[in-house]
């Protein structure tokens, strides 16, 4: 029996294989029930565009469509540097793997860097949900196609309460991804990665590219209604 083997396989699996396998699955059926979280979001997200079409549209004008668009390629690139963690885990390199687990924090930290940036301007606009919430039409409505006047500033504040509740999610399991990449990293460091042993990054890397695939949703539903 092999070092790895015997350090790394749990006493109720027969093979590495079997262990890899359950592994696997798991974040399957935990990806399945995120996608099912996120769904009533979306779902609820939809049903109100269409009824306020208008309002959502001048909702969408209050984000910053260049920020959203540059942590759009920053969360491609980490999306990226997360396969190639994979693929080094695949050949057994410790040192690589290291290497592109910490390119991917960075990338996740500056994206969060960017919406922190984000949700700052939003609260020194007065534009977070509740009772200071503040809009107005002929301020924030610039380059929005919609009559400025119908606009019902409480229907605005809906897109915004669904703006906050869908990234701030995201952002959620951005900083649990970021708290997971440093535990992936530290068993690198270690060299407890092996060709035989490197489920925990590629069961990561499953989830990682679950979020991404999660923003690659939010960015035009959120930031681009409305825009030509």
């Amino acid at each position: 029996m092999s070092e790895a083997h015997s350090n790394n396989l749990a006493h109720h699996f027969e093979t590495m294989e079997q262990q890899k396998q359950a592994s696997s699955l798991g974040m399957w059926l935990f990806l399945v029930q995120e996608v099912m979280f996120f769904g009533g979001l979306f779902l609820g997200y939809v049903v109100y565009r269409s009824m306020y079409h208008d309002a959502f549209i001048a909702g969408s004008h209050l984000l910053n469509v260049k920020l959203g668009a540059f942590n759009t390629v920053v969360l491609i690139g980490s999306s990226l540097t997360i396969a190639f963690s994979v693929r080094a885990g695949q050949l057994g390199r410790n040192r690589q793997i290291l290497g592109w687990l910490a390119a991917t924090l960075v990338l996740g930290a500056v994206f969060l860097g960017v919406k922190g940036v984000e949700y700052a301007h939003k609260y020194h606009e007065h534009l977070m949900p509740g009772p200071h919430f503040h809009y107005d039409a002929a301020q924030h409505s610039a380059g929005a196609h919609v009559d400025t006047e119908a606009v019902d500033p409480h229907k605005v504040e809906l897109f915004v309460s669904f703006y906050f509740a869908m990234t701030g999610l995201h952002a959620t399991h951005m900083i649990i991804g970021i708290g997971l990449i440093v535990w992936l990293m530290v068993k690198a460091a270690r060299r407890r990665f092996s060709s035989d042993y490197y489920a925990p990054v590629e069961v990561f890397g499953l989830y990682w590219h679950f979020v991404d695939i999660v923003w690659i949703f939010l960015f035009p539903l959120l930031y681009l209604i409305g825009r030509h």
